[in-house]
């Protein structure tokens, strides 16, 4: 189904995920969506001994979708590990061992649907500066940090991660076509919901956060 296609309250939310997609500016999102869709119209067509029909039939939304959140959490992960060594304040700490160890769990199931869609495993967006997605360069800052610039610089590249992540998951659970991509946005919204209100009441979070 193309968002076109969809009624104006979700052809809306649509736009919001594949405007997200967007901001990478780069032609590179647009060859890896297109050589995915033949995949996707062949899962649709053969759904997989035992998975449900409804559950197999992927939008563009659903591919923009896990192509998106699967590297957004494999780089926030990085920045989290990090975390363990350098974070100064220890309910930070705390914090990033908790969601780090949420997020891998995430992971396994994006992964999981990623396979089942019949889409690679690759990062379609490696090298984009996509919003609320860790970049090589917030790494190699915060490699340099210590401390309290550490745990400035965690909390908000981390609140981006969780609300971008969390608007483009809403974004799923409004226009996807797969009920299981579905299901597993709002488990990453709700998720998101509780990481965002913790984090906002760590030491320093207001200060770091404005």
């Amino acid at each position: 189904m193309n968002p076109i296609d969809l009624p104006p309250l979700r052809r809306a939310a649509a736009l919001v995920l594949l405007g997200a997609l967007a901001l990478g500016g780069t032609a590179g999102c647009s060859p890896a969506a297109d050589s995915a869709a033949p995949r996707t119209a062949q899962a649709r067509k053969s759904p997989p001994t035992g998975t449900p029909a409804a559950t197999s039939a992927s939008t563009s939304t659903d591919v923009g979708w896990v192509q998106l959140m699967t590297p957004m959490n494999q780089q926030a992960v990085k920045l989290l590990a990090l975390a363990a060594e350098r974070a100064a304040e220890p309910r930070a700490r705390d914090f990033a061992g908790r969601l780090r160890t949420g997020q891998e769990a995430e992971l396994v199931r994006l992964r999981a649907l990623l396979a089942r869609m019949g889409l690679p495993g690759t990062d379609v967006h490696a090298g984009h500066d996509m919003p609320g997605m860790v970049t090589v360069r917030d790494l190699e800052a915060a490699r340099a940090a210590e401390g309290p610039a550490f745990d400035r610089l965690l909390l908000v590249q981390i609140r981006d991660h969780l609300r971008q992540s969390a608007q483009v998951s809403r974004s799923e659970i409004t226009s996807g076509g797969r009920a299981d991509a579905r299901e597993l946005a709002a488990a990453l919204v709700t998720a998101r919901e509780t990481s965002l209100a913790e984090l906002e009441r760590l030491p320093g979070a207001v200060r770091a956060l404005g």
